[in-house]
């Protein structure tokens, strides 16, 4: 006879256990499958960020805001390298910063800047994980220790 402490245990490792992470798995599988289907890049903090997206198996391109240049010639990269629209005539570029203050901050200003350029930007991802993961991480890089979590086939 298997008690309910036993049960849990045996679960399969890669099941979400709670319907929020099942809202952020979904929400990373489709950034995998709009990055496949259109290369849209995913502009992150730091190298750390990258390091986590990829265990998440997401192989597409990943652009960091923290590469030793300002703030201007950054936003000016961007728009010279994926323009205003992307390929689909969605956005242009994924956004997704952690959600702590800082994040917050580097958020909103790529946010204007770019829309000031008239860059279509996609937050929706950030938004869902924002919500969803709040107590368990509040940074990109966090999501690399989520794997088993949010049952993504990471790799």
């Amino acid at each position: 006879m298997t008690t309910p402490r036993m049960s849990a245990r045996m679960r399969a490792p890669r099941v979400p256990r709670h319907p929020r992470h099942e809202e952020a798995r979904e929400a990373l599988a489709g950034l995998r499958e709009d990055q496949a289907i259109t290369s849209r890049p995913i502009l992150v903090e730091g190298p750390r960020d990258v390091s986590a997206l990829r265990s998440l198996g997401i192989t597409g391109p990943v652009e960091v805001v923290n590469r030793g240049w300002d703030l201007a010639r950054r936003v000016a990269h961007l728009v010279e390298t994926y323009g205003t629209r992307g390929v689909d005539g969605g956005p242009a570029i994924h956004v997704l910063m952690d959600w702590d203050r800082t994040g917050g901050r580097l958020q909103t200003t790529f946010r204007r800047r770019l829309e000031a350029f008239d860059v279509k930007i996609d937050e929706d991802v950030r938004r869902v994980l924002m919500r969803c993961l709040k107590p368990e991480t509040r940074t990109v890089e966090g999501l690399s220790g989520l794997i088993d979590v949010l049952g993504v086939e990471g790799r």
